[in-house]
């Protein structure tokens, strides 16, 4: 997938980045959630260029471990598919 295709994964909105807050407000996607212990959840949010390179990362540690590779998944876990002898969520 090229940077264009990967980044129509995600759900965009104004926010600031974590790793450039520096740039202000720019378009963010929720990579991530932190539970603060007095403060409920917070939304972990990255600009364009982190996404692409947190998913640079997350492609380079699939290759590496054998895994299959699925873009769109930061902030949350990928789907999988219930292999045999495994329950799905509805109990299957």
């Amino acid at each position: 997938m090229d940077r264009e295709q990967i980044l129509n994964l995600y759900d965009w909105a104004e926010g600031r980045c974590f790793r450039h807050p520096s740039k202000g407000v720019v378009p963010t996607a929720v990579v991530g959630t932190v539970h603060p212990r007095s403060d409920g959840e917070r939304d972990i949010r990255a600009c364009a260029d982190c996404v692409v390179g947190l998913e640079d990362i997350r492609r380079e540690q699939a290759a590496r471990s054998g895994e299959t590779y699925q873009p769109g998944h930061l902030g949350r876990p990928p789907s999988r598919s219930v292999g045999p002898g495994e329950r799905g969520a509805s109990g299957e």
